[in-house]
């Protein structure tokens, strides 16, 4: 009785022992299936690929601030300044175009990863539950193994397949850090003593952020050879000037590569297109350097005088006429220049008498806009220093809005009367966008004057030949023409940021010198061509 007895005792406990872990073994893997249960569940250690890693092809939409991730909390190795804006994690699912994309040298990572962040503010990249599942059914169909019977088994699928991850993302890290970037055109990365990576997208990357460097291959063309296209009166090459430092720096954006301007390539990229320059005597000198800057300088009888197809002409009286336009006929490309320097529409109060006072009308675009903007691809507008009173004064312009004559008192202020035109032609051209979806509009911000102990007529002067931007890097996330840079927010309307980086350039102006080498007032508005306007080209080739 007893043996049958401790036998039958040993049964029940062994039944009970195998009706319990069957129990466990239920609840262990209806709690990996199924969502509800896990709020009843103690939480559960997320399965990560590595600490502190960046996946180079996340979810479509997943953008970042500025394109650049600081991964891990330690920054004090970073070069530069960082601001709270490149530490934030941006997640845009409406515009997945913006995502940091993966270069095709690289392996694709599988789009169910997740990026996402601890409570440390460390970015972690986890593999979804959903996607773990779906992966270990298709291995098993593959392989016809029937599904997983434990948790032993399910937890040592999921870490064979973060393993296997693991190693892909390893590989990319492995050629950010070695080479910079696995491609020419997808990321630049870097390494600082704490292990942390920066990566940054070349195609979002801030072109106005960065440094000036010397450079040997500089200048792109001679201002000695440039007569066909450049002022003489912009040529310091011809003046009495004989230090030409400033023609040895060259542009270096913080975290991406310009690509090298070479006059051909941009024949080719704009072939059978036109791009408009509009705006005041700085908008000409950035055209004169893009005619300089394509042709090297070079003479060249093949290209076409067309500015009869856009209304340009010189007027009976004028010094120059109000623009220039010619064609390239090996690629069909149109580059022109029309004058007008408040960027409004500017027309005779009295048509009728040649002493009449202009309307200029603030929130009118200029007609020239208006009646040539389909033909335009590339169109750069600019405006600033013709707002003050003194040339509203000498050029007889009177303020109009609304087609009349302007009575608010607070449009008597000059900055706010110019703040109305900036904002209304950015608004205008955006408007006009749908209409030309091929059209790239961009207005270039204000280019900085650098007279010390006085203006122009005020014996004002800029007599430096070493630059101030020796050592110093802009690094500002905002450009320091909020008029311009808050005109174009929320348009389609692009900023070509120029300000700041030639803020650094003092001694790049005109200032005492001249063909005449008479002494009188400095300019120190105009800038020494080649110089600093080729920066803007470059830039601007660089958008295009």
């Amino acid at each position: 009785m007893m043996k049958r007895g401790l036998y039958g005792l040993r049964a029940r406990e062994l039944a009970m022992v195998t009706i319990v872990l069957m129990c466990a073994t239920f609840l262990i893997w209806a709690w990996e299936k199924t969502p509800l249960l896990t709020a009843f569940m103690p939480p559960q250690t997320h399965l990560q690929l590595t600490p502190d890693i960046i996946v180079s092809k996340p979810v479509a939409g997943v953008v970042f601030s500025e394109s650049q991730i600081i991964v891990g909390k330690d920054v004090s190795s970073f070069p530069g300044k960082l601001t709270e804006n490149d530490e934030e994690l941006n997640l845009d699912l409406a515009d997945p175009e913006n995502s940091v994309q993966s270069s095709p040298t690289r392996q694709e990572i599988n789009s169910d990863l997740l990026t996402t962040t601890d409570q440390n503010g460390e970015i972690r990249t986890n593999v979804s539950e959903e996607a773990k599942d779906k992966q270990i059914q298709e291995a098993e169909k593959k392989g016809g193994v029937e599904g997983p019977t434990s948790p032993t088994e399910v937890e040592g699928k999921h870490l064979k397949m973060v393993d296997q991850h693991s190693k892909q993302v390893g590989q990319i890290l492995d050629m950010v850090t070695r080479t910079g970037s696995p491609s020419s055109s997808s990321v630049v990365g870097g390494k600082d003593d704490r292990n942390l990576t920066i990566l940054k997208e070349n195609q979002a990357c801030n072109l106005a952020k960065g440094k000036w460097v010397p450079d040997n291959n500089r200048p792109l063309y001679s201002g000695f050879d440039c007569k066909q296209w450049l002022s003489g009166m912009w040529a310091c090459r011809l003046t009495q000037r004989t230090d030409f430092a400033y023609e040895k720096l060259r542009w270096q954006p913080k975290y991406c590569q310009m690509e090298e301007f070479e006059g051909s390539k941009f024949l080719r990229k704009m072939q059978g297109k036109t791009l408009a320059f509009v705006g005041d005597s700085l908008g000409r000198q950035q055209y004169q350097s893009l005619m300089c800057m394509i042709t090297g300088g070079k003479e060249r009888h093949d290209v076409i005088d067309v500015g009869n197809e856009y209304g340009i002409i010189q007027a009976h009286g004028n010094a120059r006429p109000n623009g220039w336009a010619y064609r390239f006929p090996s690629t069909n490309t149109t580059i022109l220049y029309y004058w007008s320097a408040s960027l409004c529409d500017v027309e005779p109060i009295d048509k009728t008498n040649p002493t009449t006072d202009y309307a200029m009308h603030l929130d009118r675009p200029p007609a020239f806009l208006r009646q040539f903007l389909h033909k335009f691809d590339v169109l750069v507008l600019n405006t600033g220093h013709h707002w003050n009173r003194g040339k509203l004064k000498a050029n007889k312009w009177v303020m109009y809005v609304g087609g009349v004559p302007n009575t608010n008192k607070d449009l008597a202020m000059i900055w706010k009367a110019k703040n109305l035109t900036v904002y209304s032609i950015v608004d205008w051209v955006n408007s006009q966008l749908p209409k030309y979806p091929g059209l790239k509009a961009f207005y270039r911000t204000i280019s900085p004057r650098h007279f010390v102990g006085g203006d122009w007529n005020t014996g004002g002067s800029c007599d430096k030949t070493t630059p101030m931007s020796v050592g110093i890097e802009v690094l500002q996330d905002k450009s320091s023409d909020e008029s311009a840079a808050g005109a174009v927010k929320g348009t389609g309307v692009k900023l070509l940021d120029i300000t700041a980086l030639s803020q650094l350039r003092d001694e790049g102006h005109m200032s005492r010198f001249s063909q005449s080498a008479r002494s009188g007032v400095q300019d120190c508005l105009h800038w020494c061509l080649p110089g600093v306007p080729d920066t803007w080209n470059e830039i601007l080739f660089a958008q295009i």
